[in-house]
């Protein structure tokens, strides 16, 4: 029994190239919090490259500008709510 022979198949994905999510004229720096809460999720992460759609050297400038950030206190390292919330508990009085 004679195998046809299978033609190789070019892949049907089709790949677009997409807008940045930077502009030309945002300037990634850790004193521009408008550029930078856009790559930070709502519990205070970095995301990732591929959900901020960045290229390399973006998300490089983009995780130490958040980073420069948070130690110069502009940024909260976690946002948790939680921890905001005071609750009496054990030991304190109500006055």
């Amino acid at each position: 029994m004679v195998k046809p022979k299978r033609r190789f198949l070019k892949s049907k994905r089709t790949f677009h190239s997409r807008l940045p999510p930077i502009g030309s004229g945002d300037q990634i720096d850790y004193r521009n919090m408008s550029v930078i809460s856009r790559f930070i999720s709502e519990q205070g992460k970095i995301l990732s490259r591929r959900v901020n759609k960045l290229n390399l050297k973006q998300q490089r400038l983009i995780t130490s500008a958040i980073k420069q950030a948070r130690i110069l206190s502009l940024l909260p390292f976690i946002n948790n709510e939680k921890q905001f919330e005071r609750t009496l508990g054990f030991g304190t009085r109500k006055k």
